[in-house]
């Protein structure tokens, strides 16, 4: 039976930001209802333990987020959240606490992604509440996120510069850190800044669009063999990257998920990687994948 390390479920494609690096989904906003969510559970609990509450959209933003940890609870699963942060002051006491939340990830380059009126300091001072508060009543693991760099040789550059060092500054002085945070990438690695806490530093990429030019296709990636999305509506698609439902694979409520997976789609995906081919015109128009072009 195919096991995934992660499966992606978007509760919402709904953002209360517009960031310059995640362009605006197409498809019309849409938050998951819990019988939905609950479906889902059922059909990919054999494949899986590890659920990421991630693709589009701000997750936080669900009403109904400390449900959603609730039923992952009931079914067994550990939950991982990836969040830009903003709302973490007022659902704080929806998800704290919860048993089935392992992680939480704040992408921290939110902030220069967007016109902000606040301060950078006002920006993180409740994030670095939450990480507190979390630290003394739960055992959630930490990742700050800075997905911002430039000059990766395996991707699309990007060509707004962002400057790190005023959050950097800010890491190094909340958490008391005896020394100095390089503002260098080591991707695949983070810096553990406490126990539990963890900074992690890596390229800005571009999203994949049918827009984009098309390469060779040589290459490899991690999607359909580590993990796999579905999104708000039920669309299955081949990874988190997919955020407009381009390679259809089905509707999980209209469709058997194991029987979804038995496709000759997939099958054809899997293969083509296998043979270091991205067989999907999508996937020949993915910055992502060019990091794994040599594995």
């Amino acid at each position: 039976m195919k096991q995934f390390k992660k499966v992606y479920i978007e509760i919402t494609n709904v953002c209360n930001l517009s960031c310059s690096f995640c362009p605006q989904t197409s498809r019309k906003p849409e938050f998951m209802q819990l019988e939905t969510f609950s479906l889902i559970l059922d059909q990919v609990r054999p494949h899986t333990n590890h659920i990421y509450l991630h693709v589009k959209g701000e997750p936080l933003l669900h009403p109904d987020i400390d449900q959603f940890l609730d039923i992952s609870y009931e079914k067994g699963f550990r939950v991982n959240i990836t969040t830009n942060g903003t709302l973490i002051d007022k659902v704080k006491d929806k998800i704290l606490g919860k048993p089935a939340l392992r992680q939480i990830n704040f992408s921290l380059h939110s902030f220069d992604g967007n016109e902000q009126p606040d301060s950078k300091e006002e920006y993180l001072k409740p994030i670095f509440n939450f990480i507190k508060e979390s630290m003394d009543k739960s055992q959630v693991l930490i990742s700050l996120r800075l997905w911002n760099h430039e000059n990766s040789s395996n991707i699309v550059p990007i060509d707004n510069k962002t400057d790190n060092q005023e959050i950097l500054h800010a890491i190094e002085k909340e958490f008391n850190l005896p020394y100095k945070i390089n503002d260098e990438v080591f991707p695949g690695r983070g810096i553990k800044i406490e126990e539990r806490i963890y900074l992690n530093q890596d390229f800005e990429f571009r999203w994949p669009d049918l827009k984009e030019e098309e390469d060779d296709g040589i290459g490899f990636c991690y999607g359909l063999r580590n993990q796999i999305a579905i999104l708000v509506d039920g669309t299955v698609v081949p990874c988190c990257l997919d955020g407009e439902g381009i390679i259809h694979l089905g509707n999980i409520k209209t469709a058997n998920f194991p029987q979804l997976l038995n496709s000759d789609r997939i099958q054809s995906i899997v293969d083509g990687f296998s043979n270091r081919v991205a067989v999907e015109e999508l996937c020949r128009k993915c910055g992502y994948r060019k990091r794994f072009g040599k594995v």
